[in-house]
């Protein structure tokens, strides 16, 4: 395993990321158990949860992740081997059933207090916000248009105080966004650096051969303000195994069990995905390991954060970090980024 520091602390982590979505949903609590185990075994000490998961979102399913790892934790007593991230979860009708109060100071308190609790921790080593308040292009939405009637009201601050409170009382180490733009990655760190309140340290958005928007404004943040990039989906939804493109995807694939999720499965994405995948093969590798590695080697990379439904995926997944593309994929890659540029954004 390779590891970092996430920006600006001392904190180490693997630049693979455990990502646990599926859990309390596609996979059992065993398999989830499974899943943490061959993880650690093979040096991964970063996990990613949320409120939220498992995905997709319900009433009835309502953070079981989280109550999964902390019944690992309270099983195999592994707790200050993970360095944890969790997140609160952002308004909006996907999650009325959670709360409808945003980033309060109410909310963020709830949230914080209710994941230590299903976490079985006194502390959250990462505490991210999974989207904004504010009305604006996220979730595969590619150009921003402003919405006059947005009722929204700048409150950077006001979070960034709430959130001080929370980190000087122990229960959260540092804090992160995720979903954000620059504009509000930026709206962040100048109140952090004027009114001296907790800095953002990583932000985590989409990043895959198929959705590339953070090569553009995002990249230069990142670099100038040393902010690391949490990379997820960077199998965009399965797409980029080739499996679907094969008809070789099981019954319990996300896309044959959730087909709303259709991020990357337009025209575009699936002639984009085509040529990576010839690519990969003639160079002998998997399109998910090609894939992965790339992901792997962005320089604005804090960790690349990896999922999956079974022990022979997650570990072809993890052995991704032993992989380095060659400046003839590298090049590949990039034509075909230049013809069909994002047709997942």
């Amino acid at each position: 395993m390779k590891y970092t520091n996430l920006p600006n602390t001392d904190i180490k982590v693997s630049k693979i990321c455990l990502g646990t979505m599926t859990w309390g949903n596609q996979n059992t609590q065993d398999e989830g158990f499974a899943q943490m185990d061959l993880a650690l075994d093979k040096g991964v000490n970063f996990f990613d949860v949320a409120e939220l998961y498992p995905v997709p979102a319900t009433a009835e399913t309502y953070a079981e992740t989280e109550r999964i790892i902390g019944n690992w934790f309270s099983k195999t007593g592994n707790r200050d081997k993970v360095i944890l991230a969790s997140k609160i979860a952002g308004p909006g009708d996907y999650t009325a059933h959670i709360r409808t109060t945003g980033f309060s100071k109410g909310a963020l308190n709830e949230a914080v207090d209710n994941s230590l609790k299903r976490l079985q921790t006194d502390y959250i080593d990462l505490y991210q916000l999974h989207w904004p308040e504010r009305e604006t292009n996220k979730f595969g939405v590619r150009d921003y248009v402003h919405d006059a009637n947005d009722k929204w009201e700048d409150n950077f601050n006001e979070i960034l105080h709430n959130l001080d409170k929370i980190v000087k009382s122990g229960k959260v180490r540092q804090i992160g966004i995720s979903n954000e733009g620059a504009w509000g990655t930026m709206r962040y760190l100048q109140e952090s650096k004027q009114h001296n309140l907790p800095r953002l340290i990583t932000i985590q958005n989409a990043y895959s051969l198929l959705c590339r928007p953070f090569d553009s404004t995002m990249a230069e943040v990142a670099h100038r303000e040393n902010i690391g990039l949490l990379a997820y989906s960077p199998m965009a939804f399965g797409v980029l195994s080739g499996k679907y493109i094969k008809g070789t995807a099981a019954d319990n694939a996300r896309l044959k069990l959730f087909p709303r999720f259709a991020r990357y499965s337009g025209d575009q994405a699936t002639e984009a995905t085509k040529h990576y995948l010839k690519i990969a093969e003639d160079n002998g590798m998997s399109l998910a390991q090609m894939s992965l590695a790339f992901v792997n080697e962005r320089p604005f990379l804090t960790s690349n954060i990896i999922g999956a439904t079974n022990l022979n995926q997650l570990e072809e997944n993890i052995d991704s970090i032993n992989i380095s593309l060659s400046d003839d994929v590298l090049k590949a890659i990039n034509e075909v980024h230049s013809a069909i540029p994002n047709p997942a954004p």
